[in-house]
């Protein structure tokens, strides 16, 4: 037996105590979601309820994770939502985030397909937040007809962030000189072996400031009770609570899994519904509660107290709808 089958096997000893967990050595053919349900009320059936997840961090390719294939959110919540779309049962939608944010396109393209698929199937589509509905999770969250949030969770960060890095002056420091070769001046802004000019920093903060500008919209256009005077601090990049969210007019009202179900079915029209969870072949799916195990938070493990979430986790460089003080992002 192979080194790499006797770790995979190791490690894989070490999971099950985390949960229910299906080990497949082979390929799988058929990856087409599955739908699950999840809890049925008592009576005549008359129509459904998905829960479709976003949660970790919101990218447009696919996150990797130990022992499993990665997926793409964005692509991820395509199948999701035609899913939704192609099921006549399904009358609405609960959209449950736990989110810090991402990228701005990924967070931008998840956003639009929520917006399409309102347009196209009039099903209502209510926000849920969980521990971390910010910055990009909070983008998105603006396409829902309502907003349900847990009165602890963590929301708001709106704004952009990019973050660079200057290694040059230490680099300077050992003796090694780098040099970039460009078509113009500001080709390599913001390359870590580089100092910013004046210029460079004045683009890059304008490209910041235009990406903010279509954030701000959003928030206003889809929240249009937020008073005026309020809009100033709770768009300045500041987490509030859910509790402050619902006073301030950022979500519509306290609540959890449970009441946004309630909230779904009247806004659907229906009393006794399913609902539902789409998921993947052999995964695990207990109940209403359980969160997806794809583009989780973090891939944590813990080995005598190690933990090795901060090294498989990896961020890409470009702009971001991200809050930063999320630990667990990936």
């Amino acid at each position: 037996m192979s080194i790499r089958i006797v770790l995979l096997l190791c490690l894989s000893s070490l999971l099950t105590a985390c949960g229910p967990m299906t080990l497949v050595i082979g390929n799988t053919t058929d990856q087409k979601l599955k739908t699950k349900v999840v809890q049925r009320d008592a009576g005549h059936i008359q129509g459904r309820v998905a829960i479709i997840d976003i949660t970790g961090t919101i990218t447009n390719y696919a996150k990797p994770g130990l022992l499993r294939e990665g997926e793409n959110p964005v692509s991820l919540m395509y199948e999701k939502l035609q899913a939704a779309r192609n099921d006549s049962k399904v009358k609405a939608i609960i959209l449950r985030i736990n989110s810090p944010g991402g990228t701005v396109t990924a967070s931008d393209a998840i956003y639009r397909q929520v917006m399409q698929f309102k347009q196209q199937t009039h099903k209502p589509v209510i926000a849920l937040f969980m521990d971390v509905a910010a910055s990009g999770g909070y983008y998105v969250a603006c396409a829902a007809d309502r907003i349900v949030t847990y009165p602890t969770a963590i929301t708001a960060s709106i704004g952009v962030i990019l973050q660079t890095v200057s290694v040059k002056p230490a680099l300077q420091r050992w003796g090694i000189e780098p040099h970039a070769f460009t078509s113009g001046p500001n080709k390599a802004a913001g390359s870590p072996f580089e100092n910013l000019t004046d210029e460079q920093a004045q683009i890059l903060q304008q490209t910041v400031d235009d990406f903010y500008a279509r954030f701000l919209h959003t928030v206003k256009t889809s929240r249009p009770t937020i008073k005026p005077s309020d809009i100033p601090w709770l768009t300045d990049g500041r987490i509030v609570t859910g509790s402050t969210a619902v006073q301030v007019g950022l979500a519509d009202e306290l609540g959890d899994l449970q009441s946004a179900y309630q909230l779904a079915k009247e806004m659907a029209g229906i009393k006794q519904a399913e609902l539902v969870r789409f998921h993947r072949p052999l995964q695990y799916v207990g109940s209403p509660y359980a969160s997806a195990p794809v583009n989780v938070p973090q891939t944590q493990i813990n080995i005598a107290s190690m933990d090795l979430s901060s090294t498989l986790a990896q961020h890409g460089d470009g702009f971001y709808y991200l809050w930063t003080g999320f630990s667990g992002g990936e």
